[in-house]
């Protein structure tokens, strides 16, 4: 970005906070610490502040305005405000090819009698109308025959429908070419079964698995986007899919399956009513080199930090106190992770309750406890990337500005501006025996309908400290049917409630630099089910993922206390590669991979420690 934008977007926001002076006003007409800030986060102007955008750099410096303002400083040793870090942001075809080959090898192209006995055109294609690489395909040109697999749908044992696009076909060292989605005119309960099956990277981890060198994809002639390549999809995973994968037009394909003799709508309309005994066949005497390039763009963004130094001279055992929340959202929505309906498509995500609430909290938290004595330092910190999956305050706990085993407690505000019959959630609490206590004593002024839960494992940046063994909080007011759309807007917020749940926060944050000894930390044992019984329970592993991992299998951020994973003695930092005889390429595999695994049923695993390969047995469990 030009730096003449860049002083315009810091103009602008300091232009915004000295607005702000004049006090915004409650539902009661008392002065509202929160209303000026989710306004202001939450205006057309910052664009839904997806991560990376010069929307999300303009709230940015808003919030480093505001906290300039209180008199907050930068952290030890940093001189901004702003802590960068680098993410994926998208994908982009860097120039996809594939060649078609006349002859079971290349040297066999100028055959007269192959040419009169096989209606194969050598040919080479690229440009994205023709071939596009799927998102997740691994880099690199690969060459081998050609097998159509009809949709590359393997449905696993344990549902009720038996169908696998692989049962009579030899693919190992082969190219296979399959159609998009699923047979069209099966019955509508294959379709329910065949749907959750038909995801782009399953299908390549089936092909993968049976030995497939690459995978080709394209929509049939009665499908939707017939003869269309598949444009790159936002995907925030760092991983491949251990396979070349494109997409081709239904062109291309025609040109593949006339080897065969057949052509691409015929092949379709065999298989559209879903009958798993119409088999696949392979394309004779011809070859195929496919060149997959996929260009993975990084961008940059910044969590936020500072702190208010402790005021009283005292030494407290780990002397800071964290309270945070993420600041990005969804922009427009482009990325996948947007409810809209049709008319909303495209708008600015506001993002008010989701999370401009939640940064408006941590501001007036701060500005209420820069009055105030102090006996721990209290950081104050804004995470980007959460919606992307956390990757803001990953990013933080993996390289930390002020040591982690220096931190006596986080709490972390996620959705709280639409109160819902004065319920307050209260999540995390079972990180530290002192919450119970604690909480308690605040709500005496506060009021609360508390509901206490203590899970820990919640998809919000609390998640991040909890696995780096700090004892956390997160205050979360309830989902809504504005939740991850263009409707979630400031006017919607209960400022009142949400000025409460500040208040509540800051008393905890007292009582916290009140007692000499941080709390202790307590590891969350997940409870679960120890059986079966119902058709839908999905099973539970207790692995926790990390998603922005660039590993060749599933990298674990941590393991769930008490849960299976933990029960086999896996860990942080290990890195399973195969699970039930699946090998394991990325977490999307390990996704599919539980499919096959029952409950109760032990499975043994391969994972990765320290680069030394071991193997364990996991015994998964019923998730409630």
């Amino acid at each position: 970005m030009r730096s003449d934008k860049r002083r315009s977007f810091v103009l602008v926001a300091v232009a915004l906070v000295a607005a702000s002076s004049t006090p915004a006003r409650g539902q009661n007409g008392a002065a509202s610490s929160t209303r000026r800030h989710v306004s202001a986060l939450a205006s057309e102007r910052f664009g839904g502040r997806l991560a990376g955008s010069a929307g999300e750099r303009l709230a940015a410096d808003y919030i480093v305005s505001a906290l300039q303002r209180i008199g907050a400083r930068p952290l030890p040793g940093q001189s901004d405000f702003r802590l960068p870090f680098e993410f994926t942001a998208g994908t982009r075809d860097g120039g996809s090819a594939l060649r078609v080959l006349c002859g079971s090898a290349a040297g066999n192209a100028g055959s007269g009698n192959l040419a009169t006995a096989n209606p194969c055109r050598a040919d080479a294609y690229s440009g994205t109308k023709n071939v596009q690489a799927l998102s997740f395909s691994d880099n690199g040109t690969v060459d081998g025959a050609v097998v159509f697999a009809g949709y590359g749908i393997v449905v696993p044992d344990n549902q009720s429908l038996g169908y696998d696009s692989y049962a009579s076909l030899d693919v190992k060292d082969k190219i296979v070419l399959v159609l998009r989605y699923f047979p069209e005119d099966a019955d509508p309960k294959a379709k329910g079964i065949f749907a959750r099956y038909a995801d782009l990277r399953y299908k390549a981890m089936a092909a993968r698995q049976r030995g497939a060198k690459g995978l080709i994809v394209v929509a049939g002639p009665h499908s939707p986007n017939a003869g269309e390549t598949i444009a790159m999809s936002f995907d925030t995973a760092l991983a491949g899919s251990g396979i070349a994968a494109a997409s081709v037009s239904g062109e291309v394909a025609d040109t593949l399956l006339r080897s065969a003799g057949k052509t691409l709508g015929d092949a379709q309309k065999a298989l559209d009513g879903g009958n798993p005994h119409v088999a696949g066949f392979e394309l004779p005497a011809l070859t195929v080199s496919l060149s997959a390039a996929v260009v993975r763009e990084k961008q940059g963004a910044a969590n936020i930090a500072a702190y208010l130094p402790a005021t009283v001279a005292d030494t407290r055992h780990k002397p800071w106190v964290a309270v945070g929340a993420h600041y990005d959202h969804l922009g427009r929505g482009d990325h996948g992770n947007s409810l809209a309906n049709k008319q909303e498509a495209g708008q600015i995500h506001f993002g008010a309750d989701d999370n401009a609430s939640g940064s408006a909290a941590v501001l007036a938290v701060g500005e209420a406890l820069a009055s105030r004595p102090r006996y721990r330092n209290v950081l104050l910190e804004f995470w980007s990337g959460e919606e992307l999956g956390l990757i803001g305050s990953s990013a933080y706990v993996k390289s930390p500005a002020v040591p982690l085993d220096q931190l006596a407690a986080y709490l972390n505000f996620d959705m709280v501006g639409r109160m819902q019959d004065n319920k307050l959630i209260v999540q995390a609490a079972g990180t530290s025996p002192v919450w119970a206590r604690m909480l308690e004593q605040a709500n005496v002024a506060a009021g609360f309908d508390l509901v206490v839960q203590s899970d820990p494992y919640q998809p919000t940046d609390v998640a991040s400290f909890n696995q780096a063994g700090v004892p956390c909080l997160n205050f979360f007011t309830g989902t809504h049917t504005d939740y991850h759309r263009p409707s979630d807007t400031a006017d919607k917020i209960d400022y009142e409630d949400l000025d409460r749940i500040v208040q509540f926060a800051v008393a905890i944050i007292g009582r916290l630099g009140e007692t000499a000894e941080p709390p202790q930390f307590t590891k969350v044992e997940q409870q679960m089910t120890g059986g079966g019984g119902r058709a839908d329970v999905r099973v539970f592993t207790g692995t926790i993922p990390d998603y922005g991992a660039d590993a060749k299998g599933l990298l674990l951020s941590g393991v769930i206390g008490g849960g299976p994973a933990d029960q086999a003695g896996l860990q942080k930092g290990d890195v399973i590669v195969e699970i039930a005889g699946q090998t394991i390429a990325n977490i999307y595999d390990y996704t599919y991979a539980l499919e096959v695994l029952k409950i109760g049923q032990p499975a043994k695993v391969v994972y990765l420690r320290n680069g030394e390969r071991k193997e364990t047995t996991l015994t998964p469990a019923a998730r409630k």
